[in-house]
């Protein structure tokens, strides 16, 4: 596979929509993994402007510092690209006290939620769109994002590569290998598990369930990989409601006669 052909595809892919729309801004916020580290950096080789976001809330040092050093790379290679750290700590503190007691679920996607008004508010004054960070597994096969969080973007580059693709387009592209080598978070838990944690399993195992579901192989299944296509199974049907359209009433033509 030429992944750097793929990634030279994707990149005119959003320079192409960006011209066409007469869109003058590309906004990311990167969180020191590999599926923003990628999609920041897609969007940097348009030659179109790119502003990439650090937005810690309370976040760990080390995921704060793999999001810093990326954006350090990313201006260092492209002059069209400026980055900023927004601390929202404060802000999210000042929201979690005015709101009283919010369950630990709806404190975590608040984080997301924030993040995304964010980011829509700095895309609103660059005549800019929000560029979505998303992959396969995890916007069609497990849902495993926030709605109108993360899951509230313009564009999504990567949303039609499994995570291991997107592994390998980060190393094709040069991305740091502490980014490409670090545990995936979604940087939503004061505890800092992991998304394997949360899921149960690990995004090769996902993306193997996603891809059986295509095109099952008849083989019989070990107990583990029964285990990860019940829990992918869950996980699907538990979140398709971020992953299919809005329901809308419809109301009867007669009513309108």
């Amino acid at each position: 596979m030429d992944w750097r052909n793929i990634a030279e595809d994707i990149s005119e892919w959003i320079g192409q929509y960006a011209n066409k729309n007469g869109i003058e801004a590309l906004v990311v916020g990167v969180s020191g993994g590999v599926d923003s580290a990628v999609t920041s950096t897609l969007s940097a080789m348009t030659g179109i402007n790119t502003i990439v976001l650090n937005m810690p809330i309370h976040q760990d040092r080390g995921q704060f510092d793999l999001s810093d050093h990326h954006i350090e790379w990313l201006k260092s290679k492209w002059g069209n690209v400026s980055g900023k750290v927004l601390d929202l700590s404060s802000t999210y503190d000042e929201f979690c006290s005015e709101m009283g007691g919010m369950s630990e679920l709806s404190r975590a996607n608040s984080r997301a939620r924030l993040r995304m008004t964010t980011l829509y508010a700095i895309a609103g004054s660059n005549n800019g769109i929000v560029v979505g960070t998303g992959n396969k597994v995890e916007d069609f096969g497990v849902g495993f994002f926030t709605k109108y969080g993360d899951g509230g973007v313009d564009i999504s580059p990567i949303a039609d590569l499994f995570k291991s693709e997107v592994f390998a387009i980060g190393k094709e592209l040069g991305i740091a290998q502490e980014i490409l080598d670090a545990a995936p978070t979604d940087g939503l838990w004061d505890d800092g598990r992991t998304d394997e944690e949360q899921m149960g399993a690990s995004y090769d195992e996902l993306e193997w369930a996603m891809k059986e579901l295509g095109d099952p192989s008849g083989s019989e299944m070990s107990e583990r990989e029964l285990e990860v296509m019940r829990l992918y199974g869950d996980l699907h049907e538990s979140n398709s409601h971020k992953m299919n359209p809005i329901p809308v009433f419809k109301l009867n033509p007669a009513f309108r006669d």
